[in-house]
């Protein structure tokens, strides 16, 4: 391994799933595909969202800011990770690698986030239906918005700069395939215990608090639907909700298994693999899973497509 003695002029070594170029070229074609799938379906949501408007409502508004984030969070990593994996340099630059802790930080953050606060839409629209339009008027939904994304900006420079602070001289072999912020802490000389610190409560808070807010309001969405008389009016009123509690049990049950299971079954290969899952699947699947479950999504999507159709073939 060669040592570091000094932050100036460093790079930093990625991992690369397997050495293998048969394979290599594999993974090259399914991250690619995956990652182009990614960007077109979040980014016909946001098109067909936006010009449709029927679909100006509050929840709307929030998926297509999940689809902005997902578009985003895989950006961070994916296209480096496809060159590393067809290039025979796996080197990243120091700042480089910070710029890639920062907005990993940033989106994955912004993701947990807007994620609750769709909890939250939905607990509204369910638990107190009659105050949904005043309660999520357009005021509070923008400024829920810009709160998520402007405490997670914060979050990631808070982060990136106590990392900087720390000097590199034990190996430069991240055993990772982008710059993850417990890997980089592994690897440094320097006393890490204010970065721990930091981890500790500011992360917990940032990283709790939103899967405190979807606990809580299906909690009380379920709640409310088994107070429904009818199994029909049950099963009507919990496929609103269907959808995200779907987004929600893939995101976050993948993020459940990585950081909350006993040390002694800890794999880094197994970890490769669930920040894909969050990474790079969960964000191509989001607006399929809200597309194919949303009856208005479809109409909208297919009126798009319809029109488009029209003016080709004009």
């Amino acid at each position: 391994m060669e040592s570091i003695n000094q932050t100036t002029a460093l790079e930093f070594l990625l991992l690369v799933f397997t050495e293998r170029v048969e394979l290599r070229s594999f993974l090259f074609v399914t991250f690619l595909v995956m990652y182009m799938i990614n960007l077109l379906g979040n980014g016909a949501m946001i098109s067909v969202i936006a010009s449709n408007s029927h679909l100006h409502t509050p929840m709307y508004f929030f998926l297509c800011n999940l689809s902005l984030v997902d578009m985003c969070f895989s950006t961070v990593t994916v296209p480096k990770l496809l060159n590393n994996l067809v290039s025979d340099s796996k080197t990243i630059s120091f700042t480089s690698c910070l710029a890639q802790l920062y907005f990993f930080l940033i989106f994955s953050g912004s993701e947990c986030m807007i994620i609750s606060i769709m909890a939250y839409d939905r607990y509204v629209a369910i638990c107190n239906p009659l105050h949904y339009v005043t309660i999520m008027n357009k005021r509070v939904c923008l400024s829920m918005s810009a709160v998520s994304w402007t405490l997670y900006f914060f979050h990631g420079w808070l982060h990136t700069l106590l990392v900087y602070r720390l000097s590199f001289c034990k190996s430069n072999e991240i055993q990772h395939y982008f710059c993850d912020l417990t890997q980089m802490l592994q690897l440094s000389c320097t006393d890490t215990s204010i970065n721990e610190l930091v981890i500790f409560v500011e992360g917990s808070l940032t990283a709790i608090l939103p899967f405190v807010i979807i606990l809580i309001s299906y909690i009380c969405i379920i709640t409310t639907i088994l107070k429904i008389k009818s199994t029909g009016g049950r099963w009507k009123t919990f496929s609103t909700c269907s959808s995200h509690l779907t987004v929600v049990t893939l995101f976050y049950g993948t993020l459940i298994f990585m950081y909350f299971r006993p040390s002694s079954s800890y794999s880094m290969a197994r970890d490769r693999i669930s920040s894909v899952v969050y990474n790079v699947l969960s964000p191509m699947l989001n607006p399929f899973i809200y597309s194919l479950r949303n009856r208005d999504v479809k109409i909208a999507l297919k009126k798009v497509l319809q029109r488009k159709v029209y003016f080709s073939s004009g």
